[in-house]
């Protein structure tokens, strides 16, 4: 479908203002940045603000990028023949090879990690953004296999997905923070891939595999 150019100029200003908001809260701290001074240094109003963002943290995490059915969508995506855990991994490979924004990996991200790892409300974002990933994905796991409401199984493999999710995600931060570049850290996040995969287990591995 061809963008009209409605939806461009939409699409534009969104990005200014997230763009904005980014370069002064890392200048600044997130914390000391008012949504009326990102408006201000966005030269639009703070309506429109609130219009593309409902919340201040959906600045840094949008909803779109940073979703907490981030995992059960990418299982809800598979291809035919394979695994719920396959899928997530090879998603991971995928994204971390390509140096993607969803696993922290474009340019300048360092100054951002820095700047979200100060404030507070960021982090419980984060972290309840974690759990709530999680959850969803056991329920499409549950829904997928049929497992009744009091099998635990789909609990425990999303569980481990989602380990592995947040591990892939803390090694980044860990080796961007140590100032590492981009290129190495992949490197050394495929690498801990390839070890998690080795030691999921096949019952994991093999979980929900999708019918062709």
């Amino acid at each position: 479908m061809v963008e009209g150019l409605r939806e461009r100029k939409k699409r534009q200003t969104r990005q200014r203002i997230s763009d904005v908001a980014i370069g002064l809260f890392v200048e600044r701290g997130f914390e000391h940045v008012t949504i009326a001074e990102v408006a201000a240094a966005a030269e639009v109003s703070v309506n429109t603000v609130y219009n593309y963002f409902q919340a201040k943290e959906d600045l840094v995490l949008p909803p779109e990028e940073a979703s907490p059915r981030r995992l059960a969508d990418i299982v809800r995506e598979r291809a035919p023949g394979e695994s719920a855990a396959g899928a997530v991994v090879a998603r991971l490979r995928s994204e971390v090879r390509g140096r993607e924004r969803q696993v922290g990996l474009s340019a300048g991200f360092g100054r951002v990690l820095e700047m979200m790892r100060a404030a507070p409300t960021l982090m419980a974002r984060l972290e309840d953004l974690g759990h709530q990933m999680t959850d969803a994905l056991a329920a499409v796991l549950a829904e997928e296999t049929g497992a009744a409401p009091d099998d635990p199984l789909p609990r425990v493999v999303a569980w481990h997905i989602g380990c592995l999710h947040a591990l892939v995600l803390a090694e980044i931060a860990r080796r961007t923070a140590a100032g590492e570049r981009p290129e190495a850290i992949a490197g050394a996040v495929l690498e801990l891939l390839d070890a998690a995969e080795s030691v999921l287990g096949e019952r994991v591995l093999a979980y929900a595999v999708r019918e062709g």
